[in-house]
Protein backbone atom coordinates (compact mmCIF):
# COMPACT_ATOMS: atom_id res chain seq x y z
CA UNK A 1 0.00 0.00 0.00
CA UNK A 2 1.35 3.40 -0.92
CA UNK A 3 1.29 6.01 1.82
CA UNK A 4 -0.51 8.61 -0.26
CA UNK A 5 -3.85 8.69 -2.08
CA UNK A 6 -3.04 11.10 -4.90
CA UNK A 7 -0.10 12.57 -6.75
CA UNK A 8 -0.88 15.91 -5.13
CA UNK A 9 -0.90 14.47 -1.63
CA UNK A 10 2.44 12.76 -2.28
CA UNK A 11 3.90 16.01 -3.59
CA UNK A 12 2.73 17.90 -0.50
CA UNK A 13 4.51 15.25 1.58
CA UNK A 14 7.69 15.70 -0.46
CA UNK A 15 7.41 12.23 -1.97
CA UNK A 16 8.61 11.93 -5.57
CA UNK A 17 6.37 9.23 -7.03
CA UNK A 18 7.31 6.84 -9.86
CA UNK A 19 4.93 8.82 -12.09
CA UNK A 20 6.73 12.08 -11.25
CA UNK A 21 10.06 10.48 -12.13
CA UNK A 22 8.74 9.46 -15.56
CA UNK A 23 7.24 12.89 -16.25
CA UNK A 24 10.40 14.69 -15.10
CA UNK A 25 12.49 12.58 -17.48
CA UNK A 26 10.12 13.22 -20.41
CA UNK A 27 10.10 16.96 -19.74
CA UNK A 28 13.83 17.40 -18.96
CA UNK A 29 12.82 18.86 -15.61
CA UNK A 30 14.36 18.45 -12.18
CA UNK A 31 12.31 15.97 -10.14
CA UNK A 32 12.21 18.18 -7.07
CA UNK A 33 11.00 21.16 -9.10
CA UNK A 34 8.26 19.04 -10.68
CA UNK A 35 7.22 17.77 -7.25
CA UNK A 36 6.88 21.36 -6.02
CA UNK A 37 4.71 22.30 -9.01
CA UNK A 38 2.42 19.30 -8.41
CA UNK A 39 2.14 20.24 -4.73
CA UNK A 40 1.07 23.78 -5.68
CA UNK A 41 -1.42 22.49 -8.27
CA UNK A 42 0.37 24.17 -11.18
CA UNK A 43 1.05 20.74 -12.71
CA UNK A 44 -1.36 17.81 -12.82
CA UNK A 45 -0.38 14.21 -13.54
CA UNK A 46 -3.73 12.50 -14.33
CA UNK A 47 -3.11 8.88 -13.46
CA UNK A 48 -5.91 6.70 -12.04
CA UNK A 49 -4.62 3.93 -9.78
CA UNK A 50 -6.64 1.43 -11.88
CA UNK A 51 -5.18 2.49 -15.25
CA UNK A 52 -2.33 0.00 -15.29
CA UNK A 53 -1.16 0.59 -18.88
CA UNK A 54 -0.70 4.35 -18.64
CA UNK A 55 2.45 6.21 -19.62
CA UNK A 56 2.20 9.19 -17.23
CA UNK A 57 2.16 12.72 -18.59
CA UNK A 58 2.25 16.07 -16.84
CA UNK A 59 0.08 19.04 -17.76
CA UNK A 60 0.90 22.55 -16.62
CA UNK A 61 3.57 25.13 -15.90
CA UNK A 62 6.88 24.67 -17.73
CA UNK A 63 5.81 21.49 -19.53
CA UNK A 64 5.13 20.67 -23.18
CA UNK A 65 1.64 21.54 -24.42
CA UNK A 66 -0.42 18.35 -24.50
CA UNK A 67 -3.09 17.24 -27.00
CA UNK A 68 -6.44 15.55 -26.35
CA UNK A 69 -8.54 13.62 -28.88
CA UNK A 70 -12.31 13.31 -28.50
CA UNK A 71 -14.10 10.23 -29.78
CA UNK A 72 -17.03 8.00 -28.87
CA UNK A 73 -20.34 6.83 -30.30
CA UNK A 74 -23.65 8.60 -30.69
CA UNK A 75 -27.13 7.32 -31.47
CA UNK A 76 -26.58 8.00 -35.18
CA UNK A 77 -23.06 6.49 -35.35
CA UNK A 78 -22.74 3.60 -32.93
CA UNK A 79 -19.96 1.40 -34.33
CA UNK A 80 -17.39 0.85 -31.58
CA UNK A 81 -14.96 -0.80 -34.01
CA UNK A 82 -14.66 2.51 -35.89
CA UNK A 83 -14.03 4.34 -32.62
CA UNK A 84 -11.25 1.88 -31.81
CA UNK A 85 -9.68 2.67 -35.20
CA UNK A 86 -9.67 6.31 -34.10
CA UNK A 87 -7.94 5.23 -30.89
CA UNK A 88 -5.26 3.49 -32.96
CA UNK A 89 -4.85 6.65 -35.06
CA UNK A 90 -4.51 8.81 -31.93
CA UNK A 91 -1.88 6.52 -30.43
CA UNK A 92 0.05 6.34 -33.72
CA UNK A 93 0.44 10.12 -33.76
CA UNK A 94 1.41 10.36 -30.10
CA UNK A 95 -1.49 12.16 -28.48
CA UNK A 96 -1.28 12.35 -24.70
CA UNK A 97 -4.99 12.03 -23.91
CA UNK A 98 -8.14 10.43 -25.31
CA UNK A 99 -11.61 11.39 -24.14
CA UNK A 100 -14.46 8.94 -24.59
CA UNK A 101 -17.53 11.12 -25.09
CA UNK A 102 -19.92 8.28 -25.90
CA UNK A 103 -23.49 9.24 -25.15
CA UNK A 104 -25.48 6.27 -26.38
CA UNK A 105 -26.23 2.86 -24.90
CA UNK A 106 -24.03 0.94 -22.51
CA UNK A 107 -20.61 2.51 -22.83
CA UNK A 108 -18.76 0.69 -20.05
CA UNK A 109 -17.42 -2.13 -22.26
CA UNK A 110 -15.80 0.24 -24.76
CA UNK A 111 -14.46 2.46 -21.99
CA UNK A 112 -12.83 -0.42 -20.11
CA UNK A 113 -11.30 -1.76 -23.35
CA UNK A 114 -9.98 1.72 -24.12
CA UNK A 115 -8.40 2.00 -20.67
CA UNK A 116 -6.79 -1.45 -21.01
CA UNK A 117 -5.39 -0.58 -24.44
CA UNK A 118 -4.34 3.03 -24.08
CA UNK A 119 -1.01 4.23 -22.66
CA UNK A 120 -2.44 7.74 -23.14
CA UNK A 121 -4.50 9.16 -20.29
CA UNK A 122 -8.24 8.62 -20.64
CA UNK A 123 -10.93 11.17 -19.84
CA UNK A 124 -14.73 11.13 -19.80
CA UNK A 125 -17.72 13.36 -19.13
CA UNK A 126 -19.86 11.26 -16.75
CA UNK A 127 -22.84 13.54 -17.41
CA UNK A 128 -22.99 12.27 -21.01
CA UNK A 129 -23.27 8.70 -19.81
CA UNK A 130 -25.88 9.31 -17.11
CA UNK A 131 -29.03 8.60 -19.11
CA UNK A 132 -27.70 5.38 -20.63
CA UNK A 133 -25.94 4.14 -17.52
CA UNK A 134 -28.89 4.75 -15.21
CA UNK A 135 -31.56 3.93 -17.82
CA UNK A 136 -33.54 6.94 -16.67
CA UNK A 137 -34.76 10.03 -18.44
CA UNK A 138 -33.12 13.29 -17.41
CA UNK A 139 -35.97 14.45 -15.19
CA UNK A 140 -36.00 11.13 -13.32
CA UNK A 141 -32.31 11.29 -12.37
CA UNK A 142 -31.58 12.37 -8.80
CA UNK A 143 -28.60 14.31 -7.55
CA UNK A 144 -27.17 11.18 -5.95
CA UNK A 145 -27.65 9.25 -9.19
CA UNK A 146 -25.19 11.55 -10.95
CA UNK A 147 -22.56 10.74 -8.33
CA UNK A 148 -23.03 7.01 -8.98
CA UNK A 149 -21.98 7.53 -12.58
CA UNK A 150 -18.88 9.49 -11.51
CA UNK A 151 -17.90 6.67 -9.17
CA UNK A 152 -18.41 4.05 -11.89
CA UNK A 153 -16.09 5.89 -14.27
CA UNK A 154 -13.49 6.43 -11.56
CA UNK A 155 -13.56 2.77 -10.54
CA UNK A 156 -13.07 1.65 -14.15
CA UNK A 157 -9.79 3.58 -14.39
CA UNK A 158 -10.59 6.94 -16.01
CA UNK A 159 -7.73 9.39 -15.38
CA UNK A 160 -9.68 12.65 -15.57
CA UNK A 161 -13.35 13.56 -15.65
CA UNK A 162 -15.01 16.72 -16.86
CA UNK A 163 -17.40 17.93 -14.17
CA UNK A 164 -19.51 21.02 -14.90
CA UNK A 165 -19.67 22.19 -11.29
CA UNK A 166 -19.39 25.91 -12.04
CA UNK A 167 -22.84 26.34 -13.55
CA UNK A 168 -24.83 27.12 -10.40
CA UNK A 169 -27.68 29.46 -9.57
CA UNK A 170 -25.39 32.51 -9.63
CA UNK A 171 -23.88 31.78 -13.03
CA UNK A 172 -27.26 30.84 -14.50
CA UNK A 173 -28.59 34.22 -13.37
CA UNK A 174 -25.70 35.97 -15.15
CA UNK A 175 -26.27 33.88 -18.27
CA UNK A 176 -30.02 34.61 -18.32
CA UNK A 177 -29.48 38.33 -17.79
CA UNK A 178 -26.80 38.78 -20.45
CA UNK A 179 -28.48 37.59 -23.66
CA UNK A 180 -26.34 35.52 -26.01
CA UNK A 181 -26.48 34.71 -29.69
CA UNK A 182 -25.70 31.01 -29.12
CA UNK A 183 -26.88 30.41 -25.53
CA UNK A 184 -25.28 27.25 -24.06
CA UNK A 185 -23.26 25.10 -26.48
CA UNK A 186 -21.67 22.76 -23.93
CA UNK A 187 -23.48 19.41 -24.12
CA UNK A 188 -22.90 18.62 -20.45
CA UNK A 189 -23.66 22.20 -19.47
CA UNK A 190 -26.94 22.22 -21.38
CA UNK A 191 -28.07 18.96 -19.77
CA UNK A 192 -27.34 20.30 -16.29
CA UNK A 193 -29.04 23.60 -17.11
CA UNK A 194 -32.11 21.69 -18.29
CA UNK A 195 -32.09 19.51 -15.16
CA UNK A 196 -31.75 22.54 -12.89
CA UNK A 197 -34.56 24.41 -14.61
CA UNK A 198 -36.91 21.42 -14.70
CA UNK A 199 -36.31 20.36 -11.09
CA UNK A 200 -35.71 23.86 -9.67
CA UNK A 201 -32.72 22.40 -7.81
CA UNK A 202 -29.09 23.47 -7.54
CA UNK A 203 -26.51 21.83 -9.80
CA UNK A 204 -25.85 18.47 -8.07
CA UNK A 205 -22.15 18.61 -8.87
CA UNK A 206 -21.94 21.97 -7.13
CA UNK A 207 -24.23 21.10 -4.23
CA UNK A 208 -22.44 17.79 -3.55
CA UNK A 209 -19.00 18.91 -4.69
CA UNK A 210 -17.25 17.60 -1.58
CA UNK A 211 -18.69 14.13 -2.19
CA UNK A 212 -17.51 14.25 -5.80
CA UNK A 213 -14.01 15.11 -4.56
CA UNK A 214 -14.01 12.19 -2.13
CA UNK A 215 -14.77 9.81 -5.02
CA UNK A 216 -12.03 11.28 -7.18
CA UNK A 217 -9.51 11.26 -4.34
CA UNK A 218 -10.09 7.56 -3.73
CA UNK A 219 -8.91 6.64 -7.25
CA UNK A 220 -6.61 9.64 -7.89
CA UNK A 221 -8.80 10.98 -10.68
CA UNK A 222 -8.06 14.53 -11.83
CA UNK A 223 -11.07 16.82 -12.00
CA UNK A 224 -11.33 18.83 -15.19
CA UNK A 225 -13.63 21.68 -14.28
CA UNK A 226 -15.88 22.06 -17.30
CA UNK A 227 -16.86 25.42 -18.74
CA UNK A 228 -20.59 24.97 -19.23
CA UNK A 229 -20.91 28.60 -20.30
CA UNK A 230 -18.05 28.66 -22.78
CA UNK A 231 -18.79 30.89 -25.79
CA UNK A 232 -20.17 29.08 -28.83
CA UNK A 233 -19.54 31.97 -31.19
CA UNK A 234 -17.05 34.82 -31.17
CA UNK A 235 -19.78 37.35 -30.34
CA UNK A 236 -20.47 35.60 -27.00
CA UNK A 237 -16.86 35.49 -25.78
CA UNK A 238 -15.75 37.11 -22.53
CA UNK A 239 -19.35 37.84 -21.52
CA UNK A 240 -20.83 37.91 -18.01
CA UNK A 241 -21.78 34.23 -18.02
CA UNK A 242 -18.33 33.02 -19.04
CA UNK A 243 -16.50 35.20 -16.53
CA UNK A 244 -18.97 34.56 -13.72
CA UNK A 245 -18.47 30.82 -14.17
CA UNK A 246 -14.69 31.25 -14.31
CA UNK A 247 -14.78 32.96 -10.91
CA UNK A 248 -16.71 29.97 -9.54
CA UNK A 249 -14.17 27.59 -11.08
CA UNK A 250 -11.38 29.40 -9.27
CA UNK A 251 -13.07 28.77 -5.95
CA UNK A 252 -13.78 25.13 -6.84
CA UNK A 253 -10.12 24.70 -7.77
CA UNK A 254 -8.98 25.69 -4.27
CA UNK A 255 -11.56 23.41 -2.67
CA UNK A 256 -10.28 20.46 -4.72
CA UNK A 257 -6.67 21.16 -3.81
CA UNK A 258 -7.62 21.21 -0.13
CA UNK A 259 -8.77 17.59 -0.65
CA UNK A 260 -5.54 16.71 -2.53
CA UNK A 261 -7.46 16.31 -5.79
CA UNK A 262 -5.61 17.44 -8.90
CA UNK A 263 -7.34 20.04 -11.09
CA UNK A 264 -7.48 21.22 -14.67
CA UNK A 265 -9.73 24.10 -15.71
CA UNK A 266 -11.45 24.14 -19.08
CA UNK A 267 -11.75 27.21 -21.27
CA UNK A 268 -13.31 28.63 -24.43
CA UNK A 269 -14.68 27.89 -27.07
CA UNK A 270 -14.99 30.48 -29.81
CA UNK A 271 -13.02 33.70 -29.46
CA UNK A 272 -11.56 36.43 -31.66
CA UNK A 273 -7.77 36.37 -31.79
CA UNK A 274 -7.35 39.71 -30.04
CA UNK A 275 -9.15 38.40 -26.92
CA UNK A 276 -7.29 35.12 -26.47
CA UNK A 277 -4.15 36.27 -24.64
CA UNK A 278 -6.15 38.31 -22.11
CA UNK A 279 -8.46 35.35 -21.45
CA UNK A 280 -5.53 33.00 -20.82
CA UNK A 281 -3.98 35.42 -18.32
CA UNK A 282 -7.35 36.03 -16.64
CA UNK A 283 -7.95 32.31 -16.23
CA UNK A 284 -4.52 31.75 -14.74
CA UNK A 285 -5.09 34.60 -12.29
CA UNK A 286 -8.62 33.62 -11.23
CA UNK A 287 -7.83 29.90 -11.06
CA UNK A 288 -4.52 30.23 -9.21
CA UNK A 289 -2.35 29.04 -12.11
CA UNK A 290 -4.07 25.66 -12.39
CA UNK A 291 -3.46 23.89 -15.73
CA UNK A 292 -5.72 25.34 -18.43
CA UNK A 293 -7.41 23.08 -20.99
CA UNK A 294 -8.92 24.78 -24.04
CA UNK A 295 -11.16 23.68 -26.90
CA UNK A 296 -9.69 25.70 -29.75
CA UNK A 297 -10.41 28.56 -29.37
CA UNK A 298 -11.97 28.83 -32.83
CA UNK A 299 -11.12 32.27 -34.13
CA UNK A 300 -13.92 32.63 -36.68
CA UNK A 301 -17.39 31.12 -37.07
CA UNK A 302 -17.58 30.86 -40.87
CA UNK A 303 -15.28 27.94 -41.72
CA UNK A 304 -17.27 24.69 -41.27
CA UNK A 305 -15.22 21.93 -42.85
CA UNK A 306 -12.01 23.75 -41.92
CA UNK A 307 -12.43 24.20 -38.18
CA UNK A 308 -9.28 22.19 -37.51
CA UNK A 309 -7.52 25.23 -38.98
CA UNK A 310 -9.53 27.88 -37.10
CA UNK A 311 -8.87 25.87 -33.95
CA UNK A 312 -5.14 25.47 -34.60
CA UNK A 313 -4.77 29.23 -35.04
CA UNK A 314 -6.52 29.89 -31.74
CA UNK A 315 -4.83 26.99 -29.98
CA UNK A 316 -1.36 28.21 -30.91
CA UNK A 317 -2.12 31.69 -29.59
CA UNK A 318 -3.75 30.26 -26.44
CA UNK A 319 -0.89 27.91 -25.63
CA UNK A 320 1.75 30.55 -26.33
CA UNK A 321 -0.19 32.77 -23.90
CA UNK A 322 -0.37 30.21 -21.10
CA UNK A 323 -2.79 27.37 -21.96
CA UNK A 324 -1.35 23.95 -21.16
CA UNK A 325 -3.63 21.44 -22.86
CA UNK A 326 -5.35 21.64 -26.26
CA UNK A 327 -8.44 19.70 -27.22
CA UNK A 328 -8.25 18.96 -30.90
CA UNK A 329 -10.96 20.02 -33.33
CA UNK A 330 -11.57 18.14 -36.57
CA UNK A 331 -12.82 19.29 -40.00
CA UNK A 332 -16.15 17.67 -39.07
CA UNK A 333 -16.77 20.04 -36.12
CA UNK A 334 -20.32 21.45 -36.22
CA UNK A 335 -21.20 19.07 -39.08
CA UNK A 336 -21.07 15.39 -38.06
CA UNK A 337 -19.26 12.77 -36.01
CA UNK A 338 -15.67 12.73 -37.30
CA UNK A 339 -14.41 9.73 -39.23
CA UNK A 340 -10.89 8.29 -38.97
CA UNK A 341 -9.46 10.70 -41.55
CA UNK A 342 -11.04 13.66 -39.75
CA UNK A 343 -9.42 12.48 -36.53
CA UNK A 344 -6.01 12.41 -38.20
CA UNK A 345 -6.46 15.94 -39.61
CA UNK A 346 -7.50 17.21 -36.17
CA UNK A 347 -4.55 15.57 -34.44
CA UNK A 348 -1.99 16.97 -36.88
CA UNK A 349 -3.45 20.47 -36.66
CA UNK A 350 -3.43 20.25 -32.86
CA UNK A 351 0.13 19.00 -32.72
CA UNK A 352 1.30 21.82 -35.00
CA UNK A 353 -0.38 24.37 -32.72
CA UNK A 354 1.06 22.80 -29.55
CA UNK A 355 4.59 22.54 -30.93
CA UNK A 356 4.56 26.09 -32.30
CA UNK A 357 3.47 27.32 -28.87
CA UNK A 358 6.17 25.30 -27.10
CA UNK A 359 8.81 26.99 -29.26
CA UNK A 360 7.34 30.38 -28.38
CA UNK A 361 7.27 29.51 -24.65
CA UNK A 362 10.85 28.31 -24.66
CA UNK A 363 10.00 24.79 -23.48
CA UNK A 364 13.27 22.87 -22.99
CA UNK A 365 14.48 21.20 -26.22
CA UNK A 366 11.33 22.15 -28.15
CA UNK A 367 13.46 23.57 -30.99
CA UNK A 368 15.72 20.54 -31.31
CA UNK A 369 13.60 18.68 -33.85
CA UNK A 370 13.17 21.85 -35.94
CA UNK A 371 16.94 22.28 -36.01
CA UNK A 372 17.35 18.66 -37.10
CA UNK A 373 14.82 19.24 -39.88
CA UNK A 374 16.76 22.31 -41.01
CA UNK A 375 19.97 20.32 -41.11
CA UNK A 376 18.27 17.57 -43.14
CA UNK A 377 16.92 20.17 -45.58
CA UNK A 378 20.39 21.69 -45.86
CA UNK A 379 21.70 18.26 -46.88
CA UNK A 380 18.59 17.62 -49.01
CA UNK A 381 18.21 14.35 -47.11
CA UNK A 382 14.62 13.36 -47.91
CA UNK A 383 14.53 10.22 -45.75
CA UNK A 384 15.67 12.17 -42.72
CA UNK A 385 13.06 14.87 -43.44
CA UNK A 386 10.28 12.29 -43.65
CA UNK A 387 11.39 10.73 -40.36
CA UNK A 388 11.29 14.09 -38.56
CA UNK A 389 7.99 15.36 -40.00
CA UNK A 390 4.87 15.37 -37.82
CA UNK A 391 3.18 13.41 -40.61
CA UNK A 392 6.01 11.73 -42.48
CA UNK A 393 3.64 9.54 -44.50
CA UNK A 394 1.90 12.55 -46.03
CA UNK A 395 5.20 14.32 -46.69
CA UNK A 396 6.52 11.26 -48.53
CA UNK A 397 3.26 10.89 -50.47
CA UNK A 398 3.44 14.50 -51.69
CA UNK A 399 7.09 14.20 -52.66
CA UNK A 400 6.63 10.95 -54.56
CA UNK A 401 3.43 12.05 -56.32
CA UNK A 402 5.48 14.22 -58.71
CA UNK A 403 9.01 12.89 -58.37
CA UNK A 404 11.91 15.12 -59.49
CA UNK A 405 14.44 13.98 -62.05
CA UNK A 406 17.15 14.82 -59.51
CA UNK A 407 16.61 13.43 -55.98
CA UNK A 408 18.60 16.37 -54.62
CA UNK A 409 15.67 18.67 -55.39
CA UNK A 410 11.88 18.59 -55.46
CA UNK A 411 9.62 19.12 -58.46
CA UNK A 412 8.74 22.70 -57.50
CA UNK A 413 12.14 24.29 -58.23
CA UNK A 414 13.97 21.40 -59.87
CA UNK A 415 17.60 22.21 -60.51
CA UNK A 416 16.95 25.83 -59.63
CA UNK A 417 16.49 24.78 -56.00
CA UNK A 418 17.99 27.52 -53.82
CA UNK A 419 19.47 25.02 -51.37
CA UNK A 420 21.13 23.03 -54.16
CA UNK A 421 22.48 26.18 -55.83
CA UNK A 422 23.95 27.58 -52.62
CA UNK A 423 25.44 24.24 -51.57
CA UNK A 424 27.15 23.87 -54.96
CA UNK A 425 28.67 27.36 -54.81
CA UNK A 426 29.90 26.84 -51.25
CA UNK A 427 31.43 23.53 -52.33
CA UNK A 428 33.37 25.35 -55.06
CA UNK A 429 31.27 23.94 -57.92
CA UNK A 430 29.96 25.73 -61.01
CA UNK A 431 26.17 26.14 -61.34
CA UNK A 432 24.99 25.48 -64.88
CA UNK A 433 21.52 24.71 -66.22
CA UNK A 434 21.54 24.82 -70.01
CA UNK A 435 24.58 22.59 -70.41
CA UNK A 436 23.35 19.98 -67.89
CA UNK A 437 21.74 16.87 -69.28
Amino acid sequence: MREYKTQMQAAKMGIITPEMKIVAEKEFMNEKKLCELVAKGEVAIPCNINHKNISPEGIGTGLRTKINVNLGISGDCNDYSVEMQKVDMALKYGVEAIMDLSNYGKTSKFRTELIEKSPAMVGTVPMYDAVGYLEKDLLEITAKDFLKVVEAHAREGVDFVTIHAGINRRTVEAFMRDKRKMNIVSRGGSLLFAWMMMTENENPFYEYYDEVLEILREYDVTISLGDALRPGCIDDSTDAGQICELIELGNLTKRAWEKDVQVMVEGPGHMAMNEIEANMKLQKRLCHNAPFYVLGPLVTDIAPGYDHITSAIGGAIAAASGADFLCYVTPAEHLRLPDVNDVKEGIIAGRIAAHAADIAKGIPRAREIDNKMSEARHRVDWEEMFSLAIDGDKAREYFESTPPSDRHTCSMCGKMCAVRTTNMILEGKKVEFCSEK
